[in-house]
């Protein structure tokens, strides 16, 4: 279910009573294998129960050897060998009998729980609940052996158990705390000092459950879990070749065997408690066999005999839990309901459901995997499961509902249930599928030998009410001690000539004055008792009307999380959608919602969760999830994106998504196309800052005089990725930055003049190099690679045409666009001093630097805020996308904040931080940059960071609150001028950034930043990490050349370098210089 160390199962077995249920159980433990909460190299079995009433002990006896037997096959033995049994853990769950309340049986009855750790979205039953137990916290640390586990209980067990295995031998019980009073109808453990068990009392006299009693005043219940050493559970195997044993197996019953019934505690554990004498023992019956199989006694003597001689030398020891807590699953309605219920709590439990009017739902109630549609009522109390009702219905208190839809709700309507049980079933017929309805009332007792009830009143009573006669129920000849409420066939399974539905039960609770016709309808009808019914019951059927009623209302909430802009996490159900064949219905909803958006960030998250559906459907092959997303075939919906036409472009994608579902290599690259899908969407959303970007007409320079751009790099203290889009918009963002001069110098620059040629001539290197790239563009051909970052020259294309100088899609050609507008063409250099992948936000203060001078040169002024949000437009134009830290950081002078709200159009706010007098300096002094020579690569970084923001990945979102909280909090410590505090933010921020991407930290500068710790406030790896320049807040002032010595006796560090940093108090300058 999680990360937690657990057990790793070499088999689990689920062992069922009813062979067509064998398939049905197999497929929910695969598919909870699938989930992750069962190991992947796990056996999974579903084993039928040799006869139906084997008794627990017949059923672990028959697991054991079922689960020897397919590891001896693996193993390549041709018969049963208990050797296999050395290495392995086993786990045995026991569904156990008929559940009133569930058609699954106890195990599947569903919990008002939810697992948010989970990495798939389900619903928890408490075989999930159990098996989490086991594995977590109960399984650990045992050594190989076969823990058995029956399924008929509530448990807790507090998470920091630890059971001491140290030289364990024989059996070991699990025994959780109990009152007397609830022991007086309950089975207990009495032990000595050291834990062993002298003996296990079954509904024991005052007398035995006083001798039972702990020093805290309670007693150890059984719990229905105990562990077998591997030497126990050999000796227990070797009994299923030795009559009557054998007959405790499928072996025994192919080989003619007559049945025997035993118990697991009663039989197979009560031989190995101390006090127990064999002539008691051989004597003796456990409460499993009922009154009525006394004729057996001697038969099951024999089969006391063996066990005796087989187990009595095993110790048999108990673990008391305290802290923890049992509840065992009766078939009393009243204590199910309290089981599922909170009666203290302020509001209901709703649990996988969607409910339109929760104001509706009494305090205390559940509600569990529903659909709740219209003025639903529910009363304190009451609890509704698997139903999708439609109002006006109103539940009373103490009722259970299960299995109904809205074809019953108009049944509902007009009564006001009380203390009643109403259920529909699917049930199979002469291999025809029906649905039957059953009812019955909260205070009815299911044990044949109670005085009975039916709907809360007497029988009596009820045929006087209703005018059914006891011969209706019961055949005449039937004794009047086998006529109770299992027996009576009370339910309507099939009529003449109409569909059956709840009416058919529900008229008994009021019958009218209609002539006797709802009376008549009753008995006309083929019925069947509870005790028929249940053979027929389709498990199958009714785990997939679940299945659908799940799905359908976690897409009604996972519409309702996008269009509301929830951060809620859906990978979850993803993930659940593909394992479970629901991906179909997922990929629908989520077109649905992209195409009909009127928010740009939830159409582009309805994308984005659509590449998660592509990418989970992939299961792990078929390549990176980041990669090229320029496929021909995506260029028609694409466009229709370009052009504003969402709609019409969702519809384009999913037809052409449809052509890529067949392969796992298709469905990655088809992921990936709806990644660039949502980019597109995306740079619209950035390209709202072109709202904020204005200039001021100015004198032309003269032709050949040059503008020079030159700009400090930037230092990010706290706050970077909430700049990121859709972030920093999504949700808003805040970055404290610096802007930096580097030895000493304002490494980055850019400088454009105008010359009579109409052409661009483009050059990029260092400053005081003959400029070692130079491009001559003649054409708008020469322009068209613009938007592909890698190559040569596209920032400085894009930056001709976010300037407003050239038009590419213009109909005039290049040069009679220059002639006509400038009379002539431009030259602009650009340069950066700076290693490539630094980390100081080169590309995106370079970009502003070239606008800056561009526009100059053109004749246009533009504020630096202006820039801020031009450099936005012109990286979406560029497609490198980015956020706008950087030419903050870079454009601004000294230390600020820039801010962005959750809104669109995206606008950038800077508020410049004051610090005590002197404080600069100090920083200058204390502050030092590593060049760490590992070039970083962000694209990858942001991919996947955008890939988490989308799927709202609940670490990421709280990451992205603590980011910006952690801004303004860096910026308080500025104002103060406190060093130490500022250290300690930048540390902070490291191990931020490094959640927010993951693999950002490589080992070299790990091993650096450790050496240097004992030297440092505080340091961090700059921008995105991943490499480049590594900034460090130094203990003492002007420790370059301590720093460097450090460093120098560190092994494996590469090529690194130590440089001096000051902050540059002026920000981007521009200057016209001579020609």
């Amino acid at each position: 279910m999680d990360q937690r160390k657990g057990v790793d199962w070499t088999v689990i077995i689920l062992t069922c009573q009813y062979k067509d249920s064998v398939q049905v159980f197999q497929r929910e433990l695969e598919v909870r294998q699938k989930r992750e909460q069962i190991p992947a190299g796990t056996l999974l079995l579903a084993v039928e129960d040799p006869e139906i009433r084997v008794g627990s002990g017949g059923a672990t006896l028959n697991a054991l050897l079922v689960a020897a037997e397919h590891l001896s096959a693996r193993a390549g033995f041709t018969v049963v060998t208990s050797d296999v049994l050395h290495s392995a853990w086993i786990l045995i769950l026991h569904m156990g009998r008929d559940f009133p309340f569930d058609d699954c049986g106890r195990a599947f009855t569903c919990l008002p729980k939810e697992n948010l750790r989970a990495p798939v979205e389900a619903l928890v039953c408490n075989l999930d609940c159990l098996l989490d137990i086991m594995t977590h916290q109960l399984g650990p640390g045992s050594p190989p052996g076969v823990w058995v586990c029956s399924t008929d209980m509530l448990l807790s067990v507090p998470s920091n158990l630890g059971i001491n295995w140290d030289d364990f031998q024989g059996a070991r019980v699990i025994a959780f705390p109990g009152s007397p009073a609830y022991a007086v109808n309950h089975g207990v453990y009495l032990t000595d000092a050291q834990g062993f068990v002298l003996d296990i009392f079954y509904q024991g006299t005052e007398a035995e459950i006083q001798q039972c009693v702990l020093t805290d005043g309670r007693v150890p219940l059984v719990s229905g879990i105990v562990f077998f050493s591997v030497d126990t559970a050999e000796h227990l195997l070797a009994t299923h070749v030795s009559p009557p044993l054998d007959a405790c197996t499928y072996m025994g019953l192919d080989s003619g065997a007559r049945p025997v019934q035993l118990s697991l505690f009663f039989d197979i554990l009560l031989c190995m408690a101390r006090n127990v004498s064999r002539e008691n023992f051989l004597a003796g019956q456990p409460p499993e066999m009922g009154q009525g199989d006394m004729d057996v006694a001697g038969y099951l003597q024999g089969a006391r005999a063996q066990l005796w001689r087989e187990l009595r030398g095993q110790p048999l020891t108990m673990v008391y839990v305290p802290d923890g807590s049992y509840s065992y699953l009766t078939s009393s309605a009243s204590e199910f309901l309290l089981s599922l219920t909170m009666p203290a709590a302020p509001k209901a439990q709703i649990v996988h459901s969607q409910v339109e009017k929760p104001q509706l739902l009494g305090p205390g109630c559940s509600v569990v995997n529903c659909l709740l549609e219209g003025a639903v009522h529910l009363e304190p109390g009451s609890v509704l499961q698997h139903c999708h009702l439609q109002g006006p219905v109103h539940i009373g208190t103490g009722c259970f509902l299960s299995g109904l839809d809205t074809a019953q709700s108009e049944a509902l309507r007009g009564l006001e249930l009380r203390d009643l049980v109403l259920q529909g079933h699917h049930v199979r017929l002469h291999g025809s599928l029906s649905y039957v309805f059953t009812l019955v009332g909260r205070l009815d007792s299911w044990k044949r030998q109670e005085i009975d009830t039916y709907l809360n009143m007497s029988w009596s009573d009820f045929f006087k009410k209703t005018g059914i006669r006891d011969w209706d129920l019961w055949d005449p000849d039937m004794p009047p001690a086998e006529r109770h409420l299992l027996s009576a066939r009370l339910f309507p399974v099939l009529h003449p000539s109409r569909a059956l539905g709840p009416r058919d039960m529900l008229w008994m609770l009021d019958p009218r004055d209609d002539g006797g016709k709802a009376l008549q309808t009753w008995r006309v009808s083929w019925r069947l008792s509870w005790e028929q019914l249940q053979p027929h019951l389709d498990r199958a059927a009714t785990l997939a009307s679940r299945r659908d009623l799940f799905f359908h209302q976690a897409l009604q909430k996972a519409r309702h999380v996008l269009k509301a802009r929830q951060d809620l996490c859906l990978r979850p159900l993803i993930r659940a959608a593909v394992h479970e064949g629901f991906s179909k219905h997922v990929l629908a909803m989520l077109d649905q919602v992209a195409a009909g958006a009127e928010d740009p960030g939830v159409a582009s998250r309805a994308l984005a969760c659509v590449a998660d559906v592509l990418g989970c459907m992939a299961e792990g092959q078929g390549g990176l999830r980041s990669g090229p997303a320029a496929n021909p075939e995506w260029m028609r919906p694409f466009s229709y994106l370009e052009c504003g036409d969402l709609s019409r472009g969702v519809r384009a994608l999913a037809q052409e998504r449809d052509k890529w579902l067949s392969r796992p290599a298709l469905l990655v690259r088809a992921a990936r196309h709806y990644e660039g899908a949502e980019q597109i969407l995306v740079r619209h959303a950035v390209m709202t800052a072109q709202h904020f970007v204005s200039m001021e007409p100015v004198e032309l320079p003269a032709p050949g005089q040059w503008v020079m751009a030159e700009c400090p790099a930037r230092v990010d203290f706290s706050g970077g990725w909430s700049d990121t889009p859709p972030i920093a918009y999504e949700f808003g963002g805040a970055v404290l930055g610096l802007a930096v001069r580097v030895d000493g110098c304002r490494p980055i620059g850019a400088r454009a003049r105008r010359i009579t040629e109409p052409e661009l001539w483009l050059a990029m290197g260092h400053q005081k190099d003959e400029m070692a790239t130079k491009i001559v563009c003649r054409s708008l051909d020469d322009l068209q690679d613009y938007c592909q970052p890698h190559a040569p020259g596209a920032l400085l294309k894009a930056a001709f045409i976010c300037a407003g100088i050239v038009h590419v899609r213009s109909e005039l050609s290049l040069q009679e666009q220059l002639l006509h507008n400038f009379g002539g063409g431009f030259e602009l250099h650009t340069w950066s001093e700076l290693p490539h992948g630094s980390g100081l936000g080169t590309s995106s203060i370079l970009a502003g630097a070239a606008l800056a001078a561009l526009q100059r040169a053109a004749g246009q002024l533009v504020s630096t805020e202006a820039l801020i949000h031009a450099v936005l437009h012109l990286e979406q134009v560029l497609t490198t996308g980015g956020g706008w830290q950087d030419q903050v950081g870079g454009l601004m002078p000294g230390i600020k904040v820039g801010r962005s709200q959750a809104q669109l159009p995206l606008k950038v706010e800077v508020e410049e931080i004051t610090v005590p007098k002197g404080f600069v300096q100090k920083l200058n002094d204390h502050l030092l940059l590593v060049y760490t020579g590992k070039t970083r690569l962000a694209r990858n970084l942001l991919q996947d960071v955008l890939r988490s923001w989308y799927a709202r990945l609940p670490a990421v979102v709280q990451n992205a609150h603590s980011l910006v909280r952690q801004a303004e909090e860096c910026a308080e410590a500025f104002h103060q001028g406190n060093l130490p505090l500022l250290g300690q933010y930048l540390t902070s921020y490291w191990e931020q950034k490094k959640l927010m991407a993951p693999g950002s930290e490589p080992l070299a500068v790990r091993r650096m930043m450790d050496v240097l710790a004992p030297y440092v406030h505080g340091q961090s790896l700059a921008g995105a990490g991943g490499g480049g320049f590594l900034y460090v807040l130094t203990k003492e002032p002007r420790q370059k050349e301590a720093v460097e010595a450090v460093l120098a006796k560190t092994e494996g560090l590469g090529n690194y370098s130590v440089h001096l940093v000051e902050v540059d108090m002026q920000g981007l300058s521009l200057q016209l210089l001579g020609s």
